[in-house]
């Protein structure tokens, strides 16, 4: 149960920091500027002192945890909650009384002290599990620390220093990077040794492919996916090498601000909707427990308190300790009747019950209350690459020439992952491919360093995406004789066709991609001998570079001016689709290499150390086509956006990504139509930071796109539509996701792709990484509620009906018939198995047809409540009545009771049998039950205390009994059992059996009876029991056909006139 003394409805949660302007721009400054306000040079390093000195002000390089609460702070947390507290004065009342008299009537010494110990023993295991709880809350910063680099390439005072461990790094420090590397700080790149510098740092800002590094300056108000010259700490170099400067280090990177952003994000976490609601319930149950103590209290305090009056005045006052002591016991069983005991048991076995569901539907569930929360999301703020898209790289649309000039071929490629097997080509020639697109497809193959593997039926990308795409790619077309074809289509590598490729066209040297041409080239041997390059880049540069074209039979034709703005105009279409375009060429006259072999001593091999030598080298290329490629949207999402539209739920797209690129998949995908202006719908995240009401527009109905997002622009959001009171879902998978899942109402990470940072943020992880699951949970979830709403109304109902039979008997004056370790025995255990059950109701079919609830939905309505307090006051007057019945009735509806020989009495001796002592001439004839007599020719008035085990009996098993018929009428709020029969739910049959089964073992095994104060029943005793019990259907039967009949009048019914809400 969550902490009903704090308030956090109203609580303002603080806005992410801004980035602090007093830091000094590296990326904005000359490499020379750097080196001065760092005090270091990018050839010698810093100086030892100069660390030291540098050590005291800035500290290691590391990231802190914040100091938790103690031990012992989280185990008095754990009692800070308002049904817990009522729990404990009642036990140490009840162990009080135990000491001072042995627990009252029909119990022993030694059982007195069963009711409080199990009522500790509750507290107490509650408290475990609420301390293991808190003690894994805060994982996500130790995951944190473990992308953290742990050594370093240094130089210093002159020196290079290898494995230099990372936490002594300081600003000013001089490092090598090369590719694997983890960038172990916030660095600005001062020199690129090798010609293309590549960092994967889409963790951190969201982008979905690897970056090109430069060591030009940028703007001053760069956001962090702009910041070219900058290498971010916990991010991988997966190209190149080059030297960088410490700017920042531990906290003070981007790394350590989301660190600190998921410590402040922690502090804020509020309760799920359904605990607020049960801290609601246990304050007015406070009242109401109180209320009605001091009520049975007044009404009895005749019998323990009493005076004479004599002159009009109050005189001889006498007070019985023992009357007082019996009464404030019956208060104190009113508190247990009153209190759900087992809510938090049965609700918490619902919420794994609903975890194992939405497990086999890919959503697995870390923290159990998400689940509840789940059914009443409102906004989901999704994450694209890897959640919306595959997270793969597939070309979608190759673009050959044709017969001639004026004519291009453009082919549509299916498939959305890296199995070659995932879709084909459409109208692709079915007999052998023409030169044309042999030769697109042997630059594709050759020209290119990515792989493609495969482990358990699951294709990855080794290298660059785009690279391992363009392989799948080769895959699909298939190769260019019989022979290959063959070989393309049999078992064994999975980039057969490629591997086809590179043994006919050896490669012996490399030109590598920068950023300047932007292009790939590589010089290759074909098996007779001749060289030839082949070129891959962006399809501008590469056809600027080109004089002629490659026909569709290999004729080679001079590139006239109407083709090239042909194909520009081909490509501005794909572009426009957010399309990644990649042109290809080939050059065959290369007399500088035409006897090179890869020899370091031939003259050629000179021009390939210089890579300002590239660009002469790919010049008069002869251009063949080229393809466009894209993360592909997954093909669930689409339905999955219609089915959040259906449900009442908002969908914002938020990436780190390009802003056309995520414009377009949110187009594909559903979250905008097609011909939508989205100009107000769409902003970058730092627009969105300089809008003054951001509030308005996070208000807008339908889909709402952020690209170009940092992790302060994700929280800010998720922080406003939570003040705004949404229930928001957050998805994410990198280490910039990490503060916004730990702030929303549930933090949704990548199973797959996620970092371990985002998971150990997270309330739930996607198996699939897939955005249809989370739809799917949702509904999950909504059901799971609908259930959990069914157990509760069936108990609270319960604990109604046992606190009017308590009243009832004091306002009556009828000796007690439930003692307290009863009452106990069946809030916890008889009532557990139909309350575990009701959460295996069937779905509702239409429930994602639905609006989601509101999180201040009453868990109860007004009509339910009043339905509720009618079942109530009959289970208060039938198991009151029974006993009533068993005292002054021989027979009842035909059913013979003095088959055990007990003694009549009148209602007037029972109402009054405290002053049974007084009677003249009262005897009691001694009665049986099962083997045992009892006798009572001592003291007659023993019949009212020791001899009303067979009535207590009676009354125990009477609402027993009822709370079994309750639970088939908790199937339905406002459902006949005449159209929803029980056997819709097999499994509350079977709990109705398990909870009959233990009362009567408590019943017939006589140490237990002898412990819960009962006796065994006969055949006609339960006969009465069932005849006063079962008419609790036809009760609520008849209720639920005045609500369906007024549903109108009932809707309009102001909750607030009650004094208990439930809300």
């Amino acid at each position: 149960m969550g902490k009903g003394g704090q308030d956090t409805v109203n609580r303002e949660i603080p806005s992410p920091r801004a980035p602090n302007l007093a830091i000094f721009p590296a990326w904005a400054k000359e490499i020379e500027e750097c080196e001065k306000y760092y005090e270091t040079n990018r050839v010698s390093g810093l100086s030892s002192q100069d660390v030291i000195k540098k050590r005291e002000i800035y500290g290691y390089n590391e990231l802190e945890k914040p100091e938790g609460p103690s031990f012992w702070k989280l185990i008095l947390d754990q009692f800070n909650d308002t049904l817990v507290r009522i729990l404990l004065v009642a036990a140490v009342i009840s162990f009080l009384l135990a000491l001072n008299n042995g627990g009252g009537e029909g119990s022993d010494k030694s059982t007195a002290f069963v009711e409080p110990l199990v009522i500790f023993l509750i507290l107490i295991i509650n408290a475990i599990v609420g301390v293991w709880q808190e003690n894994n809350a805060e994982n996500a910063l130790e995951a944190l620390k473990e992308i953290q680099s742990e050594n370093a390439t240094v130089i210093r005072d002159n020196k290079k220093i290898h494995n230099l461990p990372a936490k002594e790094l300081v600003p000013g420090d001089i490092v090598e990077l090369k590719v694997g590397d983890k960038v172990p700080a916030d660095m600005r790149v001062v020199e690129l040794i090798s010609s293309t510098l590549r960092v994967e740092q889409g963790s951190l800002t969201g982008e979905s492919e690897a970056v090109n590094k430069t060591n030009k300056v940028v703007a001053v108000d760069s956001d962090i996916q702009g910041k070219r010259c900058m290498a971010f700490a916990g991010t991988t170099m997966v190209k190149g090498t080059c030297i960088c400067l410490v700017t920042q280090t531990g906290t003070d990177t981007e790394l350590g601000k989301v660190h600190t952003q998921i410590h402040v994000a922690a502090q804020f976490e509020e309760e799920t909707p359904l605990k607020k609601k049960l801290n609601e319930f246990g304050e007015v149950l406070t009242e109401i427990i109180g209320l009605i103590c001091v009520l049975v209290w007044i009404i009895n305090i005749k019998y323990f308190f009493t005076w004479e009056t004599v002159y009009g005045w109050p005189t001889n006052f006498k007070f019985s300790f023992e009357k007082c002591t019996y009464y404030f016991e019956i208060a104190v069983a009113l508190a247990v009747a009153a209190i759900p005991e087992g809510l938090p048991a049965v609700i918490t076995t619902c919420l794994a019950l609903g975890t194992r569901k939405m497990a086999q539907k890919n959503a697995l569930v870390r923290k159990l209350p998400s689940v509840e929360t789940l059914g009443c999301t409102t906004v989901i703020c999704s994450d694209k690459t890897g959640t919306l898209t595959t997270n793969q790289m597939a070309v979608v649309k190759l673009v050959a020439m044709g017969a001639t000039p004026d004519c291009l071929r453009a082919f549509k490629v299916d498939g959305t992952t890296y199995n070659p097997s995932d879709g084909g080509i459409e109208d692709w020639p079915l007999d052998r491919m023409d030169a044309n697109l042999q030769m697109m497809a042997k630059i594709a193959a050759v020209c290119n360093d990515a792989g493609v593997a495969r482990v358990e039926n699951k294709y990855f990308a080794t290298g660059m995406p785009t690279e391992a795409a363009l392989k799948v790619l080769v895959e699909k077309m298939g190769f260019s004789d019989e022979v290959g074809d063959l070989l393309c289509m049999s078992p064994g590598d999975v980039l057969r066709c490629c591997k086809q490729w590179n043994q006919n066209a050896r490669r012996i040297a490399t030109l590598e991609f920068d950023r300047d041409r932007k292009s790939m080239g590589v010089i290759v041997k074909s098996e007779q001998g001749k060289r030839s390059l082949l070129v891959k880049g962006a399809v501008e540069n590469v056809l600027e570079r080109s004089t002629s074209i490659q026909l569709l039979d290999g004729t080679v034709v001079k590139l006239e001016q109407n083709t090239k703005a042909l194909i520009l105009q081909a490509l501005h279409k794909m572009s426009s689709n957010a399309l990644r375009c990649l042109g290809f060429a080939y050059k065959d006259k290369l007399p500088d290499f035409a006897t090179y072999d890869g020899d370091e001593d031939h003259p050629a091999h000179q021009l390939l150390l210089e890579p300002s030598n590239y660009s002469s080298i790919e010049i008069g290329l002869t251009f063949v086509g080229f393809v466009g490629l894209r993360d592909p949207p997954r093909e669930e999402v689409f339905q999955a956006m219609k089915d959040c539209k259906a449900a009442g739920i908002r969908v914002m797209v938020i990436t780190g990504d390009n802003k056309n690129t995520a414009e377009a998949i949110c187009r594909e995908i559903g979250v905008f139509a097609p011909e939508e202006d989205i100009t107000p719908r769409s902003l970058t995240g730092k627009e969105f930071m300089e809008i003054s009401d951001q509030k308005s527009h996070l208000r807008q109905s339908g889909g709402l796109l952020f690209s170009r997002a940092e992790p302060r622009h994700k929280q800010e959001i998720v922080r406003l539509l939570k003040e705004d009171g949404e229930v928001v879902a957050m998805t994410g998978d990198g280490v910039n996701d990490a503060p916004a899942l730990k702030l929303a109402d549930i933090g949704i990470a990548m199973g797959i792709a996620g970092t371990e940072v985002a998971k150990e943020a997270s309330d739930m992880v996607l198996a699939d990484d897939n955005f249809s699951s989370i739809v799917a949970a949702i509904g999950e979830g909504r059901s799971i509620y609908s259930n959990m709403k069914a157990f509760i109304r069936y108990m609270i109902s319960s604990n109604i009906g046992e606190v009017a039979s308590i009243f009832l008997t004091t306002a009556l004056g009828v000796p007690e018939g439930l003692i307290p370790v009863q009452l106990l025995w069946v809030n916890l255990v008889t009532d557990g198995p139909p309350a575990t059950a009701l959460g295996f109701n069937p779905p509702d079919k239409k429930i994602m047809k639905k609006p989601p609830r509101h999180r201040e939905d009453p868990l109860i309505s007004t009509w339910t409540l009043v339905r509720y307090l009618v079942i109530g006051t009959y289970v208060g007057v039938a198991t009151v009545g029974v006993m009533i019945i068993w005292y002054t009735h021989d027979s009842f509806l035909g059913i013979d009771l003095s088959g055990d020989g007990h003694k009549l009495v009148t209602y007037s001796q029972l109402a009054h049998w405290s002053q049974c002592s007084s009677w003249q001439n009262f005897t009691v004839s001694p009665f049986t039950s099962g083997s045992k007599v009892f006798r009572f020719d001592d003291n007659p008035c023993d019949y009212f205390k020791r001899g009303k085990v067979k009535a207590s009996t009676l009354s125990l098993s009477v609402l027993v009994a009822i709370e079994m018929f309750n639970s088939l009428n908790a199937l339905s709020e406002d459902t006949s059992l005449l159209v929803m029969p029980p056997w819709v739910n097999p499994w509350l049959i079977l709990a109705m059996s398990i909870s009959f089964s233990l009362h009567f073992i408590i019943l017939y095994v006589p140490f237990l009876a002898h412990v819960f104060g009962i006796v065994p029943l006969s055949l006609n005793e339960w006969m009465l029991v069932l005849a006063v019990a079962s008419p609790v259907i036809l009760v609520d039967e008849a209720l639920k056909f005045i609500g369906n009949c007024t549903r109108g009048v009932l809707a309009r019914w102001p909750m607030k006139s009650f004094k208990l809400k439930l809300e």
